[in-house]
């Protein structure tokens, strides 16, 4: 099976790949104990039963269906294999640990108690600890809840925190009523140490980033790094002098890597809340965008990089760094690769925070939005070429049809389109590659034979603008769910679907308790409203389950540093009139990038629409999430595609597809590959949610046929 290649491979540039040697000896990675494989996710397996000659043989070997898919649902779970047991989450996050050779069910716990579960949670992963005396406990967090689970039989650990679980809303400086807190990525396990990042809210009010560390026998709390840094702290400077007090964001919500050996653990963080409007936190506000390497001992700075100074634009750094040894001047150096949402790899040594190819900073226009005040520079490397187009064009316009390019064209000249870190306005400024990247959660893989990296990225765009908030004395409903619901949900109610759901006609799913449980609890990227006044949240309710304007107090509001001028228009996708990408293809793609060189291997579109391919539309690439797999065996293992619902290995070599297959729902989510009595096994969550298709709630598990 042969894919075609969006960049020739270079035949002198894969000899001398294929002539790399690595610098020690590569330990053995047979399993899957650790999200990301390992601590240093780089997404890379040992194992080459399955290889390049044999893979298109592969077969389901076991299935097992969660029973917990719901509309709206997704699970973008990378399951661990410890000791022959699979432990993941589903759709409702109940935690599972299926027999990793059968997909036989052992364990099952079930956070929610009894309660509906309705609307979209997210978790990518657990983590796995195990002390003395045979204390084995498995970590992951719902909701504000940090658990503890006995590995072997799903009970909550009752010497953990409060009879198995922390709150991580305390320990913030603020009032925890008031903050909603969660992480959708596993905890770092380093001795016996619990290292936590979080998921606040985009909008304010917002819980800062602190990154924590829990004794991960007692749960109590071992150290704190402020990310958004206190008076006396290294980056104070550069925010507002109180902004430590009511700024949020400048979290880790998409996981870290760690160097066991030195005792370094990697943060990357996402921006400052509000994310596309700055007025409040004026300046470079470290450590919002930033790879910072912490002493997993201490919590102490060793070296930072800010990637997006002040960002304007919800560039988070979207995933942990793959902890890489490169062959640099021809000298060995371990190093760490942060993807980025703008489609670009930093390459640090992991030592010193040096960057391995020259960065530069280059001075891009200032805000015209009043108040705004933008940073003058913004630092980009000059090494590897971007894996993202950067800049959407006028001869870039889809021509799909000529209705759609018309009609794409049209908006196009109405927008602003010049690159990268153009400031967002009041009529529309498109960012290419969008909101969500470029770079995604699902970050690279790396294979230590070869210096090879593995970049899957989306070609998106997305065209937002800034709108100016309700300055009406009185409050009611209609004005409560516009200042604080419509950056998501839109001022129509009809959201951005599937990541941000509509809620017209909200009262034929869900009853207005449940409606208020939901603005208590949050759920997924909702933050809870438990810092509005209880009024303020029934108005709400009302005006969004029953359409009433309840008026709510009068006066003058209290001055605050939250409130702001402006707001944000809603996640709004670039799209042609019929609901597809409004950039000609590839809308997705593959990448092999010789770190060692900071050169292209190979490029190839990754992912397509069922429907359009029926058309004779085939090979545009399409959105996708999820990681991918490198293993010795020769073969990079990914699925990730949302529309197709494919599962795909490539040949690590050459990007030539080898072997696919259609998954229950799409796998969006990253592959554990591990050995269990001599047999390899490839594992992928199918939850899907991406695509107007139903979700899914599987795990499909691929092996060879045994040998009779």
């Amino acid at each position: 099976m042969r894919t075609r290649l969006f960049l020739p491979v270079s035949f002198g540039l894969l000899l001398a790949v294929l002539a790399f040697k690595p610098s020690k000896k590569l330990p053995n990675r047979n399993g899957w104990p650790v999200y990301g494989g390992a601590p240093d996710n780089i997404h890379y397996s040992t194992l080459k039963q399955i290889n390049r000659k044999n893979v298109k043989d592969l077969q389901v070997v076991w299935t097992f269906d969660t029973g917990d898919a719901f509309p709206g649902s997704e699970m973008e779970c990378n399951p661990i294999i410890v000791n022959g047991i699979l432990y993941a989450t589903t759709p409702k996050l109940r935690v599972i640990a299926l027999d990793a050779g059968t997909g036989k069910p052992k364990w099952s716990f079930d956070p929610n108690e009894g309660r509906r579960v309705s609307s979209k949670m997210r978790n990518r992963g657990v983590a796995y600890w195990e002390g003395s005396n045979s204390d084995k406990r498995i970590y992951l967090t719902i909701r504000q809840y940090l658990y503890a689970l006995n590995a072997e039989t799903g009970e909550p650990v009752t010497e953990f925190g409060d009879k198995g679980k922390i709150d991580l809303r305390c320990d913030l400086g603020r009032d925890p009523a008031q903050l909603f807190v969660s992480d959708t990525s596993p905890a770092i396990v380093y001795k016996d140490s619990l290292i936590v990042g979080s998921i606040v809210p985009e909008t304010l009010p917002a819980a800062p980033g602190d990154i924590r560390a829990y004794d991960a026998r007692t749960g109590k709390l071992r150290w704190s790094f402020h990310t958004i840094p206190h008076p006396g702290e290294y980056g104070y400077e550069t925010w507002p002098k109180d902004a430590w007090q009511y700024i949020g964001g400048a979290n880790n919500w998409c996981g870290m890597s760690l160097d066991a050996e030195r005792g370094v653990v990697f943060v990357p963080t996402g921006s400052a809340a509000f994310d596309f409007y700055g007025a409040n936190r004026l300046g470079d506000d470290l450590f919002a965008n930033s790879l910072i390497a912490l002493d997993a001992n201490t919590g102490k700075r060793l070296w930072h990089f800010q990637t997006v100074r002040h960002d304007v634009w919800d560039r988070d750094l979207s995933s942990p760094p793959a902890l890489v040894r490169v062959k640099h001047d021809g000298k060995w150096v371990d190093a760490a690769a942060q993807l980025t949402k703008s489609g670009w790899v930093y390459l640090f040594d992991r030592q010193t925070g040096q960057p391995l190819f020259p960065v530069e900073y280059r001075k891009y226009p200032k805000s015209e939005v009043d108040g705004e005040v933008t940073a003058d520079t913004q630092p980009l490397p000059v090494k590897p070429a971007p894996f993202s187009r950067q800049i959407f064009t006028p001869d870039m316009v889809t021509d799909r049809t000529p209705e759609a390019h018309e009609a794409v064209l049209k908006q196009l000249q109405g927008s602003v389109s010049a690159g990268q870190f153009v400031p967002l306005n009041l009529k529309g400024t498109i960012v290419f590659p969008g909101l969500d990247g470029g770079g995604e959660w699902g970050g690279p893989a790396f294979d230590p034979e070869t210096g090879i990296l593995y970049v899957n990225s989306n070609e998106m765009a997305w065209n937002p603008h800034l709108i100016e908030r309700g300055q009406s004395v009185a409050h009611s409903g209609k004005e409560l769910y516009l200042n604080n619901c419509a950056t998501c949900h839109r001022g129509d109610m009809k959201g951005s679907p599937p990541e941000f759901p509509s809620l017209v006609n909200i009262a034929t799913k869900m009853d207005e308790n449940e409606v208020m449980n939901m603005m208590e609890q949050g759920s997924g990227r909702m933050p809870s409203f438990l810092n509005l006044p209880s009024s303020d949240r029934h108005a709400i309710m009302r005006y969004v389950v029953y359409g009433e304007d309840i008026p709510v107090g009068a006066g003058p509001r209290k001055p605050s540093p939250i409130d702001l001028k402006y707001q944000f228009s809603g996640y709004d996708k670039f799209l042609d009139p019929q609901g597809y990408p409004a950039v000609k293809p590839p809308w997705g793609m593959l990448s092999a990038i010789n770190l060692n060189t900071g050169e292209y291997v190979w490029k190839t579109r990754f992912g397509e629409y069922p429907e359009l391919a029926r058309q004779g539309v085939a090979y545009t690439g399409s959105e996708n999430y999820g990681g991918g797999v490198v293993t010795a065996g020769g073969l990079f293992f990914i699925a990730a595609t949302s529309y197709d619902k494919k599962m795909h290995a490539y040949d690590k070599a050459t990007g030539e597809l080898l072997w696919q297959t259609v998954l229950p729902g799409a796998g969006n989510a990253t592959p554990a590959v591990y050995e269990l009595n001599g047999k390899e096994y490839v594992v992928i969550a199918c939850g899907g949610g991406k695509s107007k298709d139903p979700p899914g709630g599987s795990y499909v598990a691929f092996a060879l046929p045994s040998k009779r």
